[in-house]
């Protein structure tokens, strides 16, 4: 059974960290790309972070430069966001997608964990 669970959201004050974790079972995590989106009420999700399977990080859109890092533990079957310096534009569910095309295409998506960032 494929499984991707985020976890590590929750309530933050402006100017602080969050490190979110996405644990995935049920297939070969190692042989995946991994993508952290998020998508705020009334907005379209946005991309935010990616990692390849070797652990090269690609794709971080402005808003999110050196703010935010993608890594993975393949030998744990999970990748990480830490997201330092957080403004109140960055409250959103954020996502965890796994992603191979080997064939056929493999997406897989997480429930999504809830980030607010609030005085």
């Amino acid at each position: 059974q494929v499984q991707l669970v985020e976890s590590g959201g929750g309530l933050v004050q402006p100017g602080g960290s969050l490190r979110l974790s996405c644990a995935a079972s049920g297939f070969t995590f190692s042989s995946y790309v991994i993508y952290w989106y998020r998508q705020a009420p009334g907005k379209e999700r946005e991309l935010v972070a990616a990692i390849t399977s070797t652990g090269r990080s690609f794709n971080v859109p402005d808003s999110v430069k050196g703010r935010f890092t993608i890594s993975r533990d393949n030998a744990k079957n999970t990748a990480y966001l830490q997201m330092n310096s957080l403004k109140p534009e960055d409250t959103a569910v954020y996502y965890c997608n796994a992603h191979r095309i080997a064939g056929k295409l493999y997406d897989y998506w997480g429930q999504g964990t809830q980030v607010t960032v609030s005085s």
